[in-house]
């Protein structure tokens, strides 16, 4: 068996931190996809990992060599409500691996089989969820997002239980840590402050190790978590991406997304959308987003309270100080990403009212979230363009023409010349999202005929967002009225 560069270091923690345990292998694995660009980032053989050897390993079936599989154990605050016990339910984190650019990431199997954190689960996942985690993390990946990856995905030639009995998979993920607040919570909430303290090395050391310099190294660690999220969050806001699932459990201290379960993109803009089935009171809605973020940080805080100082009032004044910087950093990165899709430089005081007069126009007409601002850049400069321009399939309707003319007067000052302020906002608007649509489909069509085509080539559509191509304009449409989805599901 080929060997894998893996270098484990979460496993010289305390055991109390984990589980030792195997994958428990499948009936008849199966090949799906592979990452291949993604594997020779890593280091990785591609062809090996497409072999019917590297299928097995993929699967849970074998354990390379090197890998020292857990699942690792952390507490989360789940719709606002603690669970003191949670864990790696379905997944099984195979080792470390160092790729050739020096960074360390994890390799995870997800939906390989039951583990202690289970709680009463099969520890599988139907196809559905896989193909849905694969499509949309690395579609994030292409939009610039820091986020999880998909290294492969396998069929497990066995069934899963859940609405109905549907076909199972193993998503293999890649990720700089699975290291979550609700980590930090489990251990805070036992009064262990020398697991806490542990953790807190542990983390500086891999993610944040300019902190080790500080006066306070996990005071440094904790502003520079919070800084992280405050741009992640950023990001999704300009992009129209709803999480689905904001849990501390699902919050990464490394600062990527992870867990894309009931995830989808807006298509028309409403700040009220949520698309989660387990959702319903609308907690995680679009424009709650920055909130939760903010809410969920402060548990942080306060869990990291016994190790910021020995002082318990100035460890309250230390963390309050940070967590309330949150909304200052949030505000930066996200007016900046607005300046940066609506080709504005330095944004003016009264450039407030006019993104405000955007967003209500994209909501009093319903206005498709991307769209809109890509032909926004084909109006920054009318004359230029070229194959970038969306115009000619998708005409930028009256209600958004309103408010452009507002818009093409205040750009005007701008010091850049029309085509570089378009080529910049065409660089800052993508044409292609995961389109729930369309990545329902794709799933329809794996789930019920064990046809993976459409996944591929969605796949393959999404894998450069910025650049217009006219022959895959359909991914770049909106659905019809019949198409929209209008829940999405976990699939545990």
């Amino acid at each position: 068996m080929q060997a894998l560069p893996f270098d484990n270091t979460y496993v010289r923690l305390p055991e109390k931190f984990y589980s030792r345990l195997n994958p428990v292998a499948v009936d008849k694995p199966g090949h799906i996809r592979v990452n291949r660009g993604l594997a020779v980032e890593l280091g990785l053989d591609p062809n090996w990992l497409d072999s019917a050897e590297g299928t097995q390993v993929l699967a849970g079936n074998q354990v390379p060599a090197g890998a020292d599989p857990i699942a690792t154990v952390y507490a989360g605050h789940q719709f606002g409500s603690y669970n003191p016990q949670l864990g790696d339910g379905r997944a099984v984190l195979l080792g470390e691996i160092i790729a050739p650019d020096g960074e360390r990431y994890d390799v995870q199997l997800k939906g390989s089989g039951p583990t202690p954190y289970s709680r009463g689960g099969d520890g599988r996942s139907p196809v559905g969820p896989v193909l849905r985690e694969y499509i949309v993390s690395e579609a994030m990946h292409n939009l610039g997002v820091p986020t999880t990856r998909a290294l492969a995905a396998v069929s497990s030639g066995e069934l899963v239980a859940r609405e109905q009995f549907e076909p199972g998979a193993v998503l293999t993920r890649i990720a700089s840590s699975h290291i979550r607040i609700g980590t930090v919570e489990f251990f805070a909430a036992r009064g262990d402050k020398e697991a806490l303290a542990a953790l807190c090395d542990y983390v500086i050391r891999r993610h944040y190790p300019e902190a080790a310099q500080s006066e306070n190294p996990t005071l440094a660690m904790l502003k520079a978590v919070i800084h992280k999220q405050a741009e992640l969050i950023a990001r999704w806001q300009v992009l129209g991406f709803i999480h689905g699932v904001m849990n501390t459990d699902n919050m990464l201290l490394s600062g990527e997304t992870i867990d894309y379960g009931p995830c989808a993109f807006m298509d028309q803009f409403n700040p009220d959308q949520v698309y989660s089935s387990i959702d319903q009171r609308g907690r995680y809605a679009y424009r709650n987003q920055p909130g939760i973020a903010h809410w969920n940080l402060s548990r942080l805080a306060q869990a990291l309270l016994p190790v910021l100082d020995t002082d318990e009032d100035a460890a309250v004044a230390s963390a309050q100080a940070a967590i309330d910087q949150f909304p200052v950093l949030f505000l930066d990165a996200h007016t900046g990403g607005l300046a940066n899709k609506l080709g504005i430089q330095t944004l003016h005081e009264n450039d407030t009212e006019l993104i405000e007069g955007l967003f209500q126009a994209m909501a009093n007409h319903g206005l498709d979230f991307t769209l809109t601002f890509r032909q926004l850049a084909d109006l920054a400069d009318p004359q230029h363009g070229g194959g970038q321009r969306v115009s000619a399939l998708f005409p930028a309707p009256q209600g958004l023409l309103d408010w452009a003319e507002e818009w093409q007067q205040r750009i005007a000052s701008e010091p850049t010349s029309g085509e570089q302020r378009q080529q910049h906002m065409y660089r800052a608007n993508p044409i292609f999202i995961p389109r729930n649509h369309l990545v329902q489909s794709a799933i329809d069509t794996a789930t019920e005929r064990g046809d993976f085509r459409a996944f591929h080539k969605l796949v393959d559509a999404l894998a450069h967002p910025y650049e217009f191509q006219a022959e895959l304009a359909r991914y770049a449409t909106p659905p019809k009225p019949e198409e929209v989805v209008r829940q999405t599901f976990c699939g545990t």
